[in-house]
Formats: C-alpha cells, sequence, structure tokens
C-alpha cells in the first residue's frame, strides 16, 4: 500500500517514467495505478490525440511499440495503456528492445494481471533501470482486515475487528470487491462513524450472528446449541455458506490451534503475533486450545480432511450438505 502511495505522489508530482509494468496475482492495485494514470497524466482536451488503450488479445508487441515511438501531437507526452497485457504473455519478451530505449514522451502502460514476468530474464533486469515494474501480491485472509482499516481511516471512518472479519469471510480476498462494499458503506453513513457487524448487517446482508466467524467461536467454546443453531441457518442458506468454505475455515482454525500449543509463550500478544490473527481474537484462540488438546486437534484435523473430501461429493453417498456439517459438528464436539 505504501509503495502503491509513492508511485501515485511521483506521477502527481510530474515524475513519471517511460514504462509502468504492473503485474501480479491482485488485480486490485493494477487497476488503481492504470486508473489513476489514465485519468490524471493528461489533461482533458490533450487525450484525444495523446491517449489510446489497447488490449492484449488484439494487439501484438510489434503494433505497441509502434504506438509507443509516436511523437505527442499538441502535448508534453503520451498515454499509451495496454490492458488485459497477460495475453500477450508468449510474447513479452520481444518488448526487451524498447525497453532498453524507451521513448522519453510516452507513457506506456502494462496491465499485466495474475500473472508475472520472469525476474530471471532480460525484459525485467531492463525495466528496472529506467522504468517501474509493481508486483500487486495477494494478501493473506489475516491480512484483509488491516488493509480494511488502513482503506477507511483516511476518509475517518473506524471499523469493528468483528465486522472486518465478517466483511472477510463473506467477500474473501479479493480487495475490489471488499472496496466496492466499504464505498457502498461510507455513502450510507456518517463520517468518523464505526462500522459495526449491526451496520453490515443491515446494509450488506451478512449475518451478525449466522456465520462462519460465529460457528468457529461456538465451535472453539464447545457451544453446540449455537453451533448446530447456525448450521440450521447455513442449511436453509446453502448458496450464502457454502459448506466446502466452512470445513476450509475451520481446517485453518485448528490449524492454528495445533501451532498454538506448539508455542512456548502462550500470552495473548505472542500468541497474536505468532498466529498472526488480530490482538482481539487471542483469547478466543487460548479459550479453544484449553477445550482442545494437542491430541485432540490432531483428530479433529483428520476428520476435517475427511469431511472436506465428502463435501467435494467423493464417498459422500450424495449426502445433503446440510447433514454432513451436521455430521461433522457431532465428530468435533460430541
Amino acid at each position: 500500500m505504501d509503495e502503491v502511495k509513492q508511485l501515485v505522489t511521483d506521477i502527481k508530482n510530474g515524475n513519471f517514467k517511460p514504462i509502468y509494468f504492473l503485474m501480479g496475482e491482485e488485480p486490485y492495485y493494477i487497476d488503481r495505478i492504470s486508473d489513476y494514470i489514465e485519468q490524471n497524466v493528461l489533461a482533458e482536451e490533450e487525450k484525444g490525440f495523446n491517449q489510446m488503450v489497447l488490449y492484449g488479445r488484439d494487439v501484438t508487441i510489434e503494433d505497441i511499440v509502434s504506438n509507443a515511438k509516436r511523437f505527442p501531437m499538441m502535448a508534453e507526452r503520451q498515454v499509451v495503456i495496454v490492458k488485459e497485457a497477460q495475453d500477450l504473455s508468449r510474447n513479452i519478451e520481444k518488448l526487451v528492445s524498447y525497453a532498453q530505449n524507451p521513448q522519453p514522451t510516452t507513457v506506456l502502460v502494462f496491465n499485466y494481471k495474475y500473472k508475472k514476468i520472469d525476474k530471471r530474464k532480460a525484459l525485467y533486469k531492463e525495466l528496472k533501470k529506467t522504468s517501474v515494474v509493481f508486483e500487486s501480491k495477494k494478501l493473506y485472509d489475516n491480512q484483509v482486515p488491516d488493509w480494511i482499516r488502513r482503506v477507511l481511516a483516511p476518509k475517518g471512518y473506524t471499523i469493528s475487528p468483528k465486522a472486518a472479519q465478517m466483511l472477510v469471510e463473506f467477500l474473501g480476498t479479493d480487495l475490489s470487491k471488499v472496496n466496492n462494499e466499504l464505498e457502498k458503506l461510507k455513502l450510507i453513513i456518517p463520517q468518523g462513524q464505526q462500522i459495526t457487524p449491526e451496520i453490515i448487517e443491515e446494509n450488506i446482508g451478512i449475518s451478525k450472528d449466522y456465520n462462519n466467524f460465529e460457528l468457529r467461536k461456538a465451535v472453539g467454546e464447545v457451544n453446540r446449541v449455537k453451533a448446530y443453531r447456525i448450521i440450521n441457518y447455513f442449511a436453509d442458506n446453502p448458496k450464502d455458506n457454502p459448506t466446502v468454505v466452512t470445513i476450509a475455515l475451520l481446517y485453518n482454525f485448528f490449524s492454528q490451534l495445533l501451532q498454538l500449543h506448539g508455542l512456548n509463550d502462550k500470552s495473548p500478544r505472542a500468541v497474536a503475533s505468532s498466529l498472526r490473527i488480530n490482538p482481539y481474537f487471542a483469547n478466543e484462540y487460548i479459550s479453544a486450545a484449553r477445550n482442545y488438546p494437542m491430541r485432540r486437534v490432531s483428530q479433529v484435523i483428520a476428520v476435517l480432511r475427511e469431511f472436506d473430501v465428502k463435501s467435494k461429493g467423493v464417498g459422500a453417498n450424495a449426502l445433503p450438505q446440510s447433514d454432513l456439517l451436521k455430521e461433522l459438528m457431532v465428530k468435533i464436539m460430541g
């Protein structure tokens, strides 16, 4: 995020590079940087003759280079943006000769999504000399809540840990999806207000009481009544609560408990740091570890592996997903 801010600041200050090669698994920042260049490098009256958008599936490297070598018309520079540039992956190394001697009056942008160029090859090495190579890495589940907080902070909003976790569990690690929901919330709630689970439930449609986050908590507390209530809700709303996702979350939870059992320092701060979780949830994990000794945790992980296979239709004899989850709860909590 800091690297993105620096890139935008440099562009805002007129410190342009001849090529911006934006690559990686997370498309959100690639789009943000590319859109900023498209909207801000040229004045509106300059864009007609000096800004073009190409698509990787429709052009060759030679076409791109030919356009990049043109001189701007009645402007200091031109902008050429290549979207879906990953479609050129087979021939991308042909860009080397242009990267060695880029047109100084052209800002050439590549949106190379979901892939990376080989850092051992000539193109990457040439780009690093005079241009920008930005790698947009996918965030892990445990990193997204902090990202949400950092995105909201400049606008004066805060979000509770539980509300942030609800968003991650419902939307996953797709930052574009998460950001779209945050933008909707900003339109609804006053600036400076904290986003709570109640606001999430009311405006996005995620239940604050019946979700994987609450199921994990109920399982950790061995609260059978609450766990079965949530499972029954999942059975009534299967599209919003896929069994595969629930099992994956529980598997991750018990894997973390296994890691916790191996720690010498089991203080909340040490647990939060080692498990890479929000300190707000550390005591929940410590309490769960007391309820599930190491041997039991290992047994539960084996059970979850078995049910993961069953949830994908292997050896389950067409058992309904709701019944599968109920059976899983019995196996975990007894």
